[in-house]
């Protein structure tokens, strides 16, 4: 996970492997071939052809339909299809409301949603009203409107989204979770979280390739570049919480006994962009003009009604190293992810911190230790594989999954909140109740079991 360009290439290395290994092929429920999931999948590009590829090694799925308005796209999801044996699927594209077509399709019963971010709801409430169990990128939402539509569309139709945050199946955060569920850290009181990535890669490139060095974006951009920056030239807000915020809601049994309260955030100035924009393509590139709204480093504090408090901090605009930045304190103790450290009071020596490595095996999640041979080919360390099979088996059985529509809304709430927050000075706001006080009665998920 050291970069984006790693993983591309490593994953797609490793699926390939993984596709021609004898036996891999999996079902974890079980179910006959005659008991397939239909999938339909709409963005075809880097992080869609990723989940194809993992779509493509289960028993239990037939991937029947494609999607993007990009036509080489389409021909490279029909490769793989062909590639690992599977019929012609149905293909989509030729406008960018096309998807529509293919959510009408009889034989679609679910779709994976893979696109740039303004569509996410429009597709899944599009997804959610045709009947269709819908799989939603991350983040899920750019508004609170939009967040509002997740939850209210879901609960008209009947019909289940998911968010597809895939950090809350990363190994040390399921071991954590197990502890966390085990009592290890005491009664919960504060956490930290975000997304710390140098992202100037993806937001710029050279037209050409997806991670070619280059300054160029919007429209003369490649991949992400294409749109992801914008987001960057028009909000001063945390437009990516969730890799942070979505493990640490599950701790903290947000919607389900808890819920997000308020929040303040704050901005530094901007300068990490235009810097790198001067650094790659000269001080007369015409991108050295724009002038860049978000701060580089922009910090977020959750209130709970439980009483904890979460800082979340979105830091992608300057030259750094990885980190999601994860701390999950109690009374009896606290791991860091950063120095990969525990303290437990009365285990640990006084006052001094533990290497976190034996910590983390004793408390292996299950889920892992069952079926973490099969995860570990399957991209971002493994963690693709299990979010995307708690999907499958979710829409498999037409119950609600993991990670549902209040979640998706709770979690993506962060961005339009704390735009406005910033925008006030670091005014505190408050977060909607997307359960509608549900969350005083809703039972926790339970996380800590073998099958999803």
């Amino acid at each position: 996970m050291s970069s984006r360009r790693r993983f591309i290439k490593e994953s797609s290395l490793i699926g390939a492997g993984m596709v021609m290994a004898p036996g891999f092929a999996f079902d974890i429920s079980g179910s006959s071939q005659n008991d397939k999931l239909n999938v339909g999948l709409i963005g075809a590009g880097l992080r869609g052809t990723n989940h194809l590829q993992n779509l493509l090694l289960r028993k239990d799925v037939n991937v029947t339909a494609v999607c993007d308005v990009d036509p080489a796209r389409i021909s490279i999801a029909k490769q793989k299809i062909a590639d690992a044996g599977g019929k012609p699927p149905k293909t989509f594209g030729k406008n960018n409301y096309d998807y529509r077509n293919l959510l009408e399709l009889p034989e679609v019963d679910a779709v994976v949603i893979a696109t740039p971010w303004l569509w996410h709801v429009t597709m899944t409430v599009d997804a959610m009203k045709a009947g269709k169990y819908a799989g939603t990128e991350v983040s899920a939402a750019n508004t609170l409107e939009e967040c509002w539509d997740l939850v209210n569309t879901h609960e008209e139709t009947g019909t289940h989204m998911m968010i597809l945050e895939n950090v809350n199946y990363r190994r040390d955060i399921m071991a954590v979770l197990n502890m966390v569920k085990q009592n290890v850290f005491g009664e919960l009181v504060h956490f930290r979280c975000g997304y710390q990535h140098d992202l100037r890669g993806v937001k710029f490139n050279d037209g050409t390739t997806a991670h070619g060095k280059g300054a160029e974006f919007g429209e003369k951009g490649s991949s992400e570049a294409k749109w992801r920056t914008h987001h960057s030239v028009k909000r001063n807000a945390d437009v990516y919480p969730t890799h942070g915020l979505g493990p640490i809601a599950v701790m903290a049994d947000i919607n389900r006994g808890n819920r997000f309260v308020s929040m303040t955030s704050s901005a530094s100035k901007a300068i990490g962009l235009h810097n790198y924009v001067v650094e790659v393509g000269g001080e007369n590139h015409p991108n050295a003009k724009v002038k860049f709204k978000q701060g580089d480093v922009i910090t977020s504090t959750i209130e709970t009604a439980n009483g904890e408090t979460i800082i979340v901090t979105h830091d992608c605009n300057l030259p750094r190293p990885y980190s999601l930045g994860f701390r999950v304190q109690g009374a009896n103790g606290l791991w860091e992810v950063d120095g990969n450290r525990i303290y437990v009071e009365g285990k640990s020596e006084p006052h001094t911190w533990d290497v976190a490595d034996e910590w983390l095996k004793k408390y292996d999640h299950p889920l892992w230790i069952k079926y973490g041979e099969y995860a570990l080919g399957a991209g971002h360390g493994g963690m693709d594989f299990f979010v995307l099979n708690s999907f499958v088996e979710s829409a498999k059985a037409k119950v609600a999954p993991p990670m549902d529509a209040y979640d998706a809304a709770a979690w993506s709430a962060v961005t339009p909140l704390s735009e406005v927050s910033i925008e006030n000075n670091g005014a505190p706001q408050d977060f909607p109740d997307f359960t509608k006080g549900l969350w005083m009665k809703r039972k926790p998920y339970n996380w800590i079991k073998e099958t999803y």
